[in-house]
Formats: C-alpha cells, structure tokens, sequence
C-alpha cells in the first residue's frame, strides 16, 4: 500500500490564504530561514508526507521566510549519528525515535515500556495528558526542545524470517534486531532473545543476511523498508507503542522570532495530528497488503508475554529506574502494569 506524494498532497489538501495571519513587514523582508530536519523512515512512509506537507504550508504563511528541507531515509545518518548532530547544532530538527531520545533523556522512553497498553485510546491520552507533558518537562533540560504533539508510529509487531512467535517461549534465543536503546534490550533479554542493536539504516541488509532472524516494527514500516522481501512471518505482538519526538536544537530554534515560531509549530503539531489518523486507518489495509505480499501473519495474546516480564522482574527494574513519580504517571494510563 504505497502512497505516492502526489496523491498523499492532493488527497489532505486544505484551503489556505484568507484564513492565514501575514506576517509582520519587518519579518517580510528578513533573510529567509533555512531549518533542515532529518529522520529514519522512506520517503513513501506518511511521516516523511506529513513533514513534507506541514513545510509546505509553513513555506505559504511565511511568504518563503521559514523554509523547511525534509530529509527521509536516515540521509543525513542514522539515529545516534541525527541526535548528535542536533545537540551540537549542525542539524536543525530532527524527528527522533523516543526510544533513541532515552538514551540521552532515559523518561523520553517511559511510553514504550513493554506491553502497557492495550490499544490506541489509552496511548492518546496519556500522550495528550499528564504523560507527554511529564515527558516534555524532562527533555526541556537537555538542550534540546520539542514540538507539543507526538508524531505516532503504532504499536509494533515482530517478524521473523524462521518461525511465527505465538508465545514467549518462542522468543528464546531468538535473533532479534533492536534500536540502539537500553529499554528494549532489557526486554527482549528478559524474554531469552539474542538482541542485537543496530540503526534502521542498517537494517534490511542483516535481515538479508540473516545476522539476525527477526525485527519488530509497525505495520507501516514493515511495508515501507520492504522487510516483506526478507522476513516470512508477522506475528501481531503490539508489544510497545512508541513514536517521535520533534526535537529542535534549543540555540537554533530560540534564535527564529517569536511570530514564526508560532506559524511552525501550528503546522508541524498539526500534521502530528493528521498522521496520528493516518496510522489508525491504514492498519488494516496495512494489514491486508502484506498478506499480498506473501507475509504470514498470526495473532497473540499479550497476557502471557506480560506475564514473562514480569516473573523476569522487568516491570519492577524499569519502575526503580524511572522512578516513582514517572512510574505513577506511566501507570495512571497503562492499568495493565500497575
């Protein structure tokens, strides 16, 4: 189910002129902006579209003063390399995976801890509630800051090259791929899998050949990098949910006025908004497209999977990490660890 851009544009197309601010004259005729921002997904993927469309709209209301250069595919270097490369202020923005932003802010991860949530409703709220806004606080120090909407990425599943997961014992020395982040090792060791982690820019090529057996991803990103081409079996774990955060170097962002700022952030929250509806319709399409593509795909029962954290002491390492006052906001949504 590939989405071309064209069709992506003209399809979520909104009227614009009338109901757009102009900005100052002062602004007007200042030297015209030039922010770059980076991420890890194709260029078909709706977060690249997305992005694509909220520069384009920025570039209208600004009269050409703030321009954003959107750049897919992990072009400008992997995820480690992007965050970097951010906090030192050679690269604008960039949309950052949560799990990766925890290896700089640890609580940037709480969100996709292990099989807490059951289903969209629950995620959003706590997103949109007490939980991002517990999240933001904390990512405020490090030197970086970041948009108030949660650009979504799904609940993930795992594929496999040799067998279907049914259960948690399946997991056992299963090759697994992993991002680069402490919290996901954790939990894919805590179920007796041989995790490795690697960018997403190295991926396709050791599921290729067969460094490792498997990966976990959403169903948009298990499309969108091909993975179809190189993995046989799709078991719907919806393990975590995790998403990204847009992340700007604080230096560089406080240095644009005040007036574009606000034209910015309208259209990038906005277009946070409107993927997070991308991906809750496309699943099951999704879904279906990857059965086409010759995938076999199985269902699970998350109970027993958070059963096996558990009894491995998972919850309890991740709550005495996070601590108590993060652990309270965390659980305040995802009842099912509490």
């Amino acid at each position: 189910m590939t989405i071309t851009r064209r069709t992506f544009l003209k399809t979520h197309a909104t009227a614009v002129g009338a109901a757009y601010v102009a900005l100052p004259p002062s602004l007007a005729l200042a030297a015209p902006i030039n922010f770059k921002i980076g991420h890890d997904q194709a260029a078909t993927h709706p977060v690249h579209l997305r992005l694509v469309e909220a520069g384009e709209r920025i570039k209208l209301q600004t009269n050409g003063q703030f321009l954003l250069q959107v750049f897919a595919n992990s072009q400008l270097g992997g995820d480690t390399d992007m965050l970097t490369q951010t906090r030192s202020g050679a690269l604008e923005m960039v949309l950052m995976p949560d799990i990766i932003l925890g290896t700089l802010v640890p609580l940037a991860s709480i969100n996709a801890m292990g099989f807490a949530f059951d289903n969209e409703v629950d995620v959003h709220a706590a997103m949109d509630g007490d939980l991002g806004a517990h999240i933001r606080g904390r990512i405020a120090g490090s030197g970086l800051s970041v948009m108030r909407n949660f650009w979504e990425n799904g609940f993930r599943q795992i594929t496999s090259s040799t067998k279907p997961i049914n259960h948690p014992e399946d997991l056992r020395g299963f090759k697994i791929r992993v991002p680069v982040a402490p919290l996901w090792v954790s939990m894919f060791k805590a179920f007796g899998c041989g995790p490795t982690a690697m960018n997403m820019n190295e991926l396709y090529s050791a599921l290729q050949t067969k460094v490792v057996e498997g990966q976990e991803n959403p169903f948009s990103i298990i499309e969108s990098a091909k993975f179809y081409e190189v993995q046989k079996y799709c078991s719907v774990t919806n393990h975590v949910w995790n998403g990204f955060w847009l992340s700007m170097n604080s230096r560089r962002w406080s240095a644009v006025p005040a007036t574009v700022q606000d034209i910015v952030q309208e259209h990038l929250n906005r277009s946070a908004m409107d993927l997070r509806d991308d991906v809750v319709k496309q699943k099951d399409a999704l879904r279906k497209s990857l059965v086409e593509r010759g995938m076999v795909l199985n269902e699970t029962d998350p109970k027993p999977f958070r059963d096996a954290l558990q009894a491995a002491g998972f919850y309890a390492e991740w709550h005495k990490k996070f601590g108590e006052e993060s652990w309270a906001v965390l659980t305040k949504y995802a009842k099912a660890i509490a």
